[in-house]
């Protein structure tokens, strides 16, 4: 299987040659995505076109120039996708997207954070 065309990541400021996440979910993020789509969820080009689309929208709508905003307007198009795909209901994704911001409020700092069930 052929590697697909990837979006460009973001480089560390040490090794310009690097790619660099700067928190341990864009890493997650882009791994998830990237296997959804090797396994046949979505054509990489698919993938792309959505992604373009959230990117010009959030663009258009204020989101910052520098690059702050990149996973989560990539978050915003893979639960698009995922939404219209069938593969999650986007009523589940706003749930349990509301489950981990209120576990994330309850946990203490420097603590895991949990998903009760």
């Amino acid at each position: 299987m052929s590697q697909p065309d990837l979006p460009p990541l973001p480089l560390g400021a040490e090794d310009e040659a690097a790619p660099r996440f700067a928190e341990p979910w864009h890493a997650q993020l882009f791994a998830l995505t990237l296997r959804l789509s090797e396994s046949g969820h979505f054509t990489w080009p698919e993938w792309a076109a959505i992604f373009g689309e959230e990117l010009k929208r959030a663009s258009e709508a204020g989101a910052p120039k520098d690059g702050s905003a990149y996973y989560d307007v990539w978050l915003t198009a893979l639960e698009r996708l995922l939404s219209e795909r069938g593969l999650a209901a986007a009523a589940d994704l706003a749930a349990l997207k509301q489950a981990w911001e209120e576990a994330y409020l309850a946990t203490p700092h420097g603590q895991p954070v949990k998903l009760r069930r």
